[in-house]
């Protein structure tokens, strides 16, 4: 892989010659055959595709990839976005064209992904546990193409030591600390310390930083929530002092690193104060490094809310993502059946918000009021209304806000990017995801 680059622009251009057909159902049957770069050359629009469907919106794409950008260029803090959330290439190169330290993943699976397009600098938010991983990490992992990972208890030390005995390998690697009734890390500080002087004794791990995720602790921005986000990250800072005080880090720039797409904002308020250069620490440096991944598609549900951009009314992100549904059977007052479903659009983290109603895709809408997604089957969405004051007809096309990305994009192969979902409905691009 070329190392000067920080994702393989030569990869990532050659989706341009994937063939579409069967295999891409946001593509119609009109264009089976085609060449992506051919499909976009067509200069095809909302119009020319049919439901279910997700589409994207590149102004708001490109809005929210600048803002978060210049946000943590202000600030003074890393990004390497969780590519989890899009598994695409041509996003992630979006986030990385704007200065983003690398792209985090979440398992083995997606590092082979990244690091087949190219992707320089790679962290995996988790765990090594598994021997292809370990293997396969320790062969590709070099200075020039890092991998980072995350080791939680000395049993996880041990498995990486059993697997890479008797080698010249060496794994960066940060302690991740948790807390009772999260998800992953050490329970507690002293725990933490406990693995990091395990990984000091190690010849083929070398510690580089502390890694925490503040948001399976709280799912709301009350002062509850807030406050279990803040003791979690101030926790963290603990822990790094304590590492520091105890010399268990290994030579080099150190990174602490916490921040989802929900509280970023606490994160770099109560860890920022550990960020130190070299000129202050000798031959090592202390860089905080968020992992945001949401935020460039955002959302009309869970991240609209929580967002701190808009709870703190500063210039929100946009939703980039919305999805297209056909009515299909209305046989009862107050009801209609769509053609979307679970195997279509996210549903986990709140259900589909109609928007907009209209009589055909790529046509006039107006605001659909009062109407509502009651339940999501396979693929179906049940939408209630007042047949009062609203007509729905069989055929009519409903939009549909999206909650929850990391749920969307795994459902499609090949999404349709349009000029705007609100004006210029043209198609500017296709995303290829690999999940």
């Amino acid at each position: 892989m070329n190392t000067s680059e920080a994702i393989s622009a030569h990869a990532v251009a050659g989706l341009a010659e994937c063939q579409l057909d069967w295999r891409h159902k946001a593509i119609p049957a009109t264009a089976n055959g085609s060449t992506h770069a051919q499909f976009l050359a067509a200069k095809h629009t909302l119009a020319d595709l049919q439901t279910p469907l997700l589409t994207l919106d590149s102004a708001a794409l490109q809005s929210n990839a600048d803002h978060l950008a210049d946000w943590c260029k202000e600030h003074g803090v890393l990004l390497a976005p969780h590519g989890k959330t899009t598994m695409s290439p041509q996003l992630w190169t979006e986030q990385l064209n704007r200065g983003a330290w690398g792209i985090t993943l979440a398992n083995f699976a997606q590092l082979r992904v990244a690091r087949e397009f190219g992707v320089r600098n790679l962290q995996l938010a988790n765990s090594l546990t598994d021997p292809h991983a370990i293997q396969w990490v320790a062969g590709a992992s070099t200075a020039d193409a890092p991998i980072l990972s995350w080791v939680d208890s000395v049993g996880t030390v041990e498995v990486i030591n059993h697997l890479l005995a008797g080698s010249d390998a060496v794994l960066d690697v940060l302690v991740e600390l948790g807390a009772r009734g999260g998800r992953t890390g050490a329970r507690g500080v002293d725990a933490a310390m406990e693995v990091a002087r395990a990984v000091a004794a190690s010849p083929n791990l070398r510690l580089v930083g502390v890694s925490g995720y503040e948001g399976s602790l709280a799912h709301t921005a009350d002062d509850a929530g807030l406050g279990a986000v803040r003791g979690y990250l101030a926790q963290m800072r603990l822990l790094h002092e304590e590492l520091l005080a105890a010399g268990l880090y290994g030579s080099g720039s150190l990174i602490i690193t916490a921040g989802g797409s929900a509280y970023f904002d606490d994160v770099v308020s109560v860890l920022s104060p550990c960020i130190s250069t070299g000129a202050e620490m000798g031959d090592s440096s202390v860089d905080l490094m968020i992992r945001s991944g949401a935020y460039i598609i955002h959302d009309d549900g869970f991240y609209r809310g929580i967002s701190p951009f808009s709870r703190q009314g500063n210039q929100p992100f946009r939703a980039a993502m919305h999805g297209w549904a056909r009515v299909v059977s209305q046989t009862e007052p107050g009801l209609a059946i769509l053609d979307a479903g679970k195997r279509d659009l996210p549903f986990d983290e709140g259900l589909p918000e109609p928007q907009l109603i209209g009589p055909v895709l790529g046509g006039a809408m107006e605001p659909l009021q009062g109407a509502e997604i009651t339940s999501v089957n396979d693929q179906h969405c049940f939408m209630t209304f007042d047949p009062e004051t609203t007509s729905v007809q069989p055929g009519d096309v409903i939009r549909l806000g999206l909650s929850h990305p990391c749920t969307a994009f795994d459902k499609w192969t090949v999404i349709p990017v349009l000029a705007e979902s609100a004006g210029d409905q043209t198609v500017v691009d296709l995303i290829h995801t690999f999940f």
